[in-house]
């Protein structure tokens, strides 16, 4: 009798020590998941900061007439006019003199200048208008 009691104890302690034993194993495994999970964690976060660091923030505080302005900071159409027609004339000017002084130079610099001035004028003004209508 005595023999089989001491079994059955030995039994109950084997089958204490394997639940022990897989409730130990079970604590590791989630200790380890949560150390994976924590490093995901972190190179997810190291990753939306080198994200942000890149991403540029642009703030505009100004007016809308302060960005029309801001727009139209390039050559107007009158002074763009002027440029082109006193290049044109000066070449046609010089061309077109046959004396080497270069007064057929002067002359048709500064009549291309006045007439792409001129047209530059009212291209400006069909523009005004145009954006006025819309």
């Amino acid at each position: 009798m005595t023999a089989c009691k001491d079994f059955e104890a030995q039994q109950k302690q084997e089958a204490q020590q394997r639940s022990l034993d897989s409730i130990k194993l079970a604590m590791e495994q989630q200790k380890m998941e949560a150390a994976k999970q924590k490093t995901i964690d972190s190179m997810n976060a190291v990753a939306e900061a080198k994200r942000a660091s890149q991403r540029p923030v642009v703030v505009n505080n100004m007016t809308p007439a302060q960005q029309q302005e801001a727009k139209r900071k390039g050559l107007s159409s009158p002074v763009t006019g002027a440029l082109i027609g006193a290049g044109v004339g000066a070449v046609s000017g010089a061309l077109i003199d046959k004396k080497k002084s270069g007064r057929g130079a002067v002359i048709g610099g500064v009549s291309g200048a006045a007439l792409g001035a001129g047209t530059g004028a009212i291209i400006d003004q069909e523009k005004k208008k145009k954006e006025q209508q819309n």
